[in-house]
């Protein structure tokens, strides 16, 4: 039954700074701090985009869509799930789920909550269950300098 099931981790932090925008879960939120990034800077996207490609043993985001390309200067993290979902089914797999964790002091998130597991459902075409904790106010993101997310996804050959 599990043979063909593989597992990967994935984990990104990125620096929050005024005047940047803040997008987590493919949605946009009214912050005084963004993401600093050379992509619109989505930490949640980016774990999940890790743990697909870590899966199917394709390295990790930084390696597939590197910071320094123009072509992914701002581009949304989404596209890059997209793109992700793509390799990973040429390998000959499917996600068969996604479990995240955003840690972060604020926003809340639970007012969006649906709309970002929506927006990744759409994507990675499988359940992704999404959580959120803080640092309880220590380290870089307890003191509002950054944001982090991890995610775990179970891929499977194609059947």
């Amino acid at each position: 039954m599990t043979e063909g099931m593989r597992t990967g981790i994935g984990l990104d932090f990125h620096r929050l700074e005024p005047g940047e925008d803040l997008v987590l879960g493919g949605v946009k939120f009214d912050h005084p701090l963004g993401t600093v990034a050379h992509s619109d800077g989505d930490v949640l996207v980016h774990a999940v985009c890790d743990a697909i490609l870590g899966a199917a043993g394709l390295g990790d985001i930084g390696k597939v869509f590197p910071d320094d390309d123009p072509e992914y200067k701002d581009i949304s993290s989404l596209k890059l799930l997209e793109e992700v979902v793509r390799m990973v089914s040429s390998e000959g797999f499917v996600t068969g789920n996604v479990d995240a964790t955003l840690i972060l002091e604020s926003p809340n998130i639970s007012s969006e909550r649906d709309k970002m597991v929506g927006k990744m459902e759409k994507v990675v075409g499988a359940p992704v269950n999404l959580k959120a904790t803080t640092t309880e106010k220590m380290g870089f993101i307890g003191q509002g300098e950054g944001i982090g997310a991890q995610a775990i996804a179970l891929i499977r050959k194609h059947q």
